[in-house]
């Protein structure tokens, strides 16, 4: 490439908030970094703009919905993010409208462009076995409404889905029950982490059934067996989670999307989601 053409390219970067440099390093699984928009819930619930253009700005290209932010039309949604150079993959419900709102939800989720629509946690089903094989059955239902739209269904989990149940942990048994060519599942890899599991077990083990993760660190613990302010949440890269084992068996498994989330943070989300993004692009798997 000729220094004018060159010149000429790295223009049409700077719009994007890119630069030749940025554009250098490798990403995990070479696919674009996203973020789970509810990280930073509270400056989209203020200014959705402006804090599209600062993921934007920072260099995330995909990012996961959620259905507090569905109070203007689709169309209008998508067109807000095509502004600012980003799509959205995924988005999260709540069981309560997996169970009683689906069917408008897929129509809009059909207008907003998305792939996935994932179930965020099972509610009041969570509390005892019985309740995950209802759940699976829920799922099916809703998956198979959501492959006449052309979209995916998947689950994501939390920690208490690993629970043992007289021997059976919960989780597998969502597995077992759920359809895999109906419903797939987006891995917290926190989550599992946190209780006590580990991510890439689950990913060699069920390598056709898992197609985005979630991924948050995790703090170490004190000398008192405790979080460092009761929090247990960091940036990428900045706890104890073996990200490139991960990624290395998340490639191996196909997974399609990964999102940076973190539930709490300790400075200002947008510098949170800042710092996991420039260790994933620069983290060599």
């Amino acid at each position: 490439m000729s220094k004018t053409n060159r010149r000429q390219f790295a223009k049409t970067l700077i719009p994007l908030g890119l630069s030749l440099g940025a554009q250098s390093f490798a990403t995990p699984l070479d696919l674009p970094i996203g973020l789970q928009l509810g990280t930073v819930d509270r400056d989209c619930q203020t200014d959705l703009d402006g804090t599209l253009r600062e993921i934007a700005r920072i260099g995330y290209r995909d990012v996961e919905a959620y259905t507090r932010l569905f109070k203007i039309p689709a169309e209008d949604f998508r067109r807000k993010l095509e502004d600012h150079g980003i799509k959205s993959s995924s988005a999260h419900y709540g069981m309560d409208v997996v169970q009683s709102d689906w069917p408008r939800q897929i129509e809009y989720a059909h207008r907003l462009g998305l792939s996935y629509m994932t179930c965020s946690s099972l509610g009041t089903l969570r509390g005892a076995l019985d309740g995950f094989r209802r759940a699976a059955e829920v799922f099916n239902n809703a998956a198979a409404l959501c492959r006449s739209a052309g979209i995916r269904f998947c689950y994501h989990n939390h920690n208490y889905e690993f629970r043992e149940y007289d021997g059976i942990v919960a989780y597998d048994e969502l597995l077992r029950r759920t359809d895999g060519k109906l419903v797939s599942m987006e891995l917290d890899c926190f989550w599992v982490t946190e209780a006590g599991k580990d991510p890439a077990r689950y990913l060699e083990t069920y390598p056709d059934r898992f197609v985005m993760l979630h991924i948050k660190d995790l703090k170490p613990k004190g000398p008192d067996g405790k979080h460092p302010e009761g929090n247990p949440f960091t940036e990428v890269g900045s706890g104890v989670i073996d990200w490139i084992r991960i990624f290395k068996t998340a490639r191996k498994a196909r997974v399609s999307h990964y999102f940076v989330e973190q539930d709490r943070c300790d400075r200002a989300p947008l510098e949170s989601v800042r710092i996991s993004y420039e260790y994933l692009r620069r983290l060599n798997v």
